[in-house]
């Protein structure tokens, strides 16, 4: 196993010094060649993908997992547009951040450059896998990829069709390296593998991530557990507050920046609540309240909610369901958000502008909302083309990763023969 991953890693340390050096138009063509490549070779991903799907039904997994599994045509589409979409946007890499004059005539320069190889660890959505590669390819990294057990058909068939792309291009094949090896081992030896990693970025369950974060050698960025919330405030326009909550739950439950939790004002809660947990129960929500929102539903002759226990304050679901509590106030919606929320996405639905700056100022968060929807934390829909990513810690890249959170910089200095006395 350890030479294995070793010559893998060589050989993207190899790749990674062309790349670096790549022109936009070069990888830019390499980024058009994979998406076509995709395409011309969906039957063969597609029929992959189908025995993952099967496998994972076989053995019982819940139809959110077989979601963020599967593939389609339209999905399949959705990775080419991502692709062309990182190849339209303004390479980073050069770009000058700062530049500065010191008094005795040298020009000092701060200009971005590749961090170099970066090692992706990820889970059950082959998507990952397209949108890792072509931002890496963009900012001139190398990737190396390793996907879950569940996605491995899927992934072996996609990294085909990208080298494929690869090799009609002027970026090194070698520049894309996938693991097709899922015993733990061998995420142990990438996180550890200082030198010839530069950095490896986590995306999963939170078992995977708290992993990789206690046990990596070499840097971490933190793509967090998603416990979003929505809170629905005293000034709320309710029926704002149930386009927001219907999508963030339900438009794509199985994703980390769906919604988990709703928050309601005491002050609407009596009239709201009857409204819109019949509605969310109808959608296939499954609904988890506290003991206010109990009474006020059994009140109205609804029942068909079960009882939130502590536990299900702190839980990802990544399924149709959601707990629901009646809050006191925007304080007490903030301290419950600080208490359970993991940093990543947060909403306030209300008319008040003051409410609203006193909830985006005080909630630490990657991403704050007001009045709308968190299902839009999304690279995508930031413009970034696509993501690597959504981190929830604070160092160096926070919220959704595009091309400039992929890279580091250096400084140039340019001189006259000064020396220092």
């Amino acid at each position: 196993m350890g030479a294995y991953i070793a010559h893998k890693l060589h050989q993207a340390r190899g790749a990674s010094r062309v790349l670096a050096v790549a022109s936009t138009s070069v990888k830019n063509e390499a980024l058009h060649q994979m998406a076509d490549a995709l395409w011309n070779n969906r039957e063969e991903i597609l029929a992959a993908n189908e025995e993952d799907v099967r496998a994972a039904e076989a053995a019982g997994q819940p139809a959110s997992r077989i979601d963020r599994l599967m593939l389609n045509e339209h999905r399949i589409r959705q990775m080419m547009d991502g692709l062309c979409q990182v190849a339209q946007l303004e390479d980073p890499i050069g770009e000058r951040l700062d530049t500065i004059l010191h008094p005795n005539g040298m020009r000092i320069e701060k200009v971005r450059v590749p961090m170099g190889v970066i090692a992706m660890v990820y889970e059950s959505r082959p998507n990952v896998t397209v949108d890792a590669v072509g931002l890496c390819i963009k900012t001139g990294n190398a990737a190396v990829l390793r996907g879950g057990r569940e996605a491995l058909r899927s992934n072996i068939a996609l990294v085909r069709a990208l080298h494929k792309g690869l090799q009609t291009s002027g970026v090194p094949s070698e520049a894309l390296q996938f693991v097709e090896r899922t015993e733990r081992e061998s995420v142990d030896l990438l996180i550890r593998a200082v030198g010839l990693v530069d950095l490896v970025i986590p995306r999963g369950g939170a078992g995977l991530i708290e992993r990789v974060v206690r046990h990596a050698q070499v840097p971490v960025i933190e793509t967090g557990v998603g416990n979003c919330h929505v809170y629905v405030d005293a000034s709320a326009d309710v029926a704002k507050a149930r386009d927001i909550i219907t999508n963030a739950k339900t438009q794509r439950p199985s994703v980390c920046n769906a919604a988990e939790t709703l928050l309601v004002h005491k002050s609407v809660a009596s009239a709201w609540l009857p409204e819109i947990v019949p509605h969310l129960v109808r959608l296939g929500v499954q609904v988890r309240g506290c003991e206010q929102s109990l009474s006020i539903l059994r009140d109205e002759g609804f029942s068909d909610v079960s009882a939130a226990t502590k536990e299900d304050w702190s839980t990802e679901y990544l399924d149709l369901i959601l707990a629901v509590k009646v809050v006191d106030s925007l304080d007490a919606a903030i301290e419950h958000i600080t208490e359970y929320g993991t940093l990543h996405s947060e909403v306030i639905v209300t008319e008040s502008e003051e409410a609203a700056a006193e909830f985006l100022s005080r909630v630490d968060a990657a991403v704050v909302y007001h009045n709308a929807s968190s299902r839009f934390t999304d690279g995508f829909e930031f413009g970034f083309g696509a993501e690597i990513g959504i981190s929830t810690q604070k160092l160096h890249a926070r919220g959704p990763m595009g091309l400039r959170e992929m890279t580091s910089y250096k400084y140039i200095v340019r001189g006259d023969g000064q020396v220092r006395g």
